[in-house]
């Protein structure tokens, strides 16, 4: 951390400095446990004796900004509070303890923000994680947390991480996104909107495919909030971080292994336990590993209505993915066997992209209509299609409907819903002539 007016005060010794400060703050506050309120106050006290009793005289600027960094310690997580308080700031990575960078609008960018030492970046993953009952040292270098906002973290030390420990926070939208406001993002439209709702309620099992950052949580998010409240939703993530507005929600979380090795909770045991919880819906924040095995079972034996995401970059490579990751859990089965769970369990794939301007669109809903030799069909029914880039960078295109009705509509329509020919682009099937029916 640079301070500001230190001309005649060596950064090293500021460091020292604040190195004391905590010291003698730390030991002051466990003597007397405070709430909150008092500990400002406290440890603005604390902070002038010290000056006194060394007989330093620093200018205010200085003073300040130790004051405000000790509260961030303390009270936040450090150098990285003013950014995780920043609601214009969508991911934090610190890549070392002199290298931090943001995503902003999605767009990424270098900060001047550092911290004193590669220790300073290791207190403040400690300080996350120990109250998850997490741990990280040389031997287990690497862990997945969350922060008490909800926000998504990894992080990874040496010596894994040559270049110094590495943070990654995810930062969780206080404010939940709903589908109006991604209509409004240009993120789908209305017709796309209304498919997707309809598909939820009707009881489909959907897939959220899409590559990092390009919003496959939040739209699981806005999907989940479609399921009837008078269901038993049972989620199952690796770090907690979906926010479902209905009561009857039972969360569950992975747990890594202790210092021994053992008691590991994974995702597949979570899978295969939600199944003995009466569940109406089962939500998987994601897949990727054997559990996938498992979650296509459950979708096949009457779970429906599921929901998951996975990384992918189409929807034909979502079902490569699938079949790639079936093969983890160890059930050695055919390969067209294999596609036939995929093909009975999976509905739909819906595929989120970020684009190279960093807007983030559903650029496919693509339907799973079955096998036909040893292939899995795939119909698309929405898609994206770009146009050009503008001057400003941004990317030009079109959401439309293929003009091709899903072979699951009977099913819509059996739960009460009959959506309008135009909402598939009726008046397009004539001009596209069909084509691309099955792909």
């Amino acid at each position: 951390m640079n301070y500001p007016g230190q001309s005649s005060f060596r950064q090293a010794d500021l460091i020292r400095l604040k190195e004391h400060l905590l010291n003698m703050i730390s030991r002051e506050l466990e003597s007397r446990p405070l709430v909150a309120g008092d500990r400002r106050a406290i440890i603005q006290d604390i902070m002038l004796q010290a000056y006194e009793s060394l007989r330093l005289s620093l200018p205010s600027t200085i003073k300040d900004q130790l004051f405000h960094d000790i509260m961030d310690d303390f009270m936040g997580f450090g150098p990285l509070q003013p950014l995780l308080n920043d609601p214009e700031i969508s991911e934090v990575m610190v890549n070392g303890h002199e290298s931090i960078y943001i995503e902003r609008n999605g767009k990424i960018q270098k900060t001047n923000i550092s911290f004193d030492d590669d220790q300073a970046v290791i207190r403040i993953i400690e300080k996350i994680i120990l109250p998850l009952g997490r741990r990280i040292d040389p031997e287990s270098p690497t862990v997945d947390a969350r922060l008490p906002d909800g926000s998504r973290v990894n992080a990874v030390i040496p010596p894994v991480a040559i270049d110094g420990p590495t943070l990654t926070i995810r930062k969780f939208q206080k404010d939940k996104l709903t589908i109006e406001q991604l209509m409004q993002l240009g993120s789908l439209t209305r017709g796309m909107a209304d498919f997707i709702r309809v598909c939820v309620v009707s009881r489909l099992n959907v897939i959220i495919s899409g590559g990092t950052g390009s919003g496959k949580t939040t739209l699981l998010n806005v999907l989940s909030g479609f399921i009837p409240p008078d269901e038993r939703i049972v989620t199952i993530e690796d770090a907690a971080e979906l926010k479902l507005q209905q009561d009857h929600v039972v969360r569950l979380e992975t747990k890594p292994p202790n210092s021994e090795g053992k008691h590991q909770v994974t995702t597949r045991d979570l899978v295969r336990n939600s199944l003995r919880m009466r569940p109406d819906r089962i939500i998987v924040g994601e897949v990727r590993g054997g559990e996938a095995l498992d979650m296509l079972q459950a979708m096949n034996t009457g779970h429906d209505g599921s929901l998951t995401t996975l990384h992918a970059n189409s929807p034909r490579d979502t079902i490569s993915r699938l079949e790639t990751m079936c093969m983890m859990s160890g059930m050695d089965l055919p390969i067209k066997v294999l596609r036939e769970q995929i093909a009975s369990a999976i509905d739909l794939v819906i595929q989120q992209s970020r684009l190279k301007d960093g807007s983030r669109k559903v650029t496919s809903i693509t339907e799973v209509a079955g096998m036909e030799g040893e292939t899995v069909v795939m119909t698309e029914i929405f898609r994206f299609e770009q146009t050009g880039i503008s001057k400003d960078g941004k990317v030009i295109g079109e959401l439309i409907p293929t003009g091709i009705r899903p072979l699951f509509y009977p099913r819509l329509e059996a739960a009460g819903f009959k959506l309008g020919p135009e909402i598939f682009g009726a008046n397009l099937a004539d001009m596209l002539g069909h084509q691309g029916r099955r792909r």
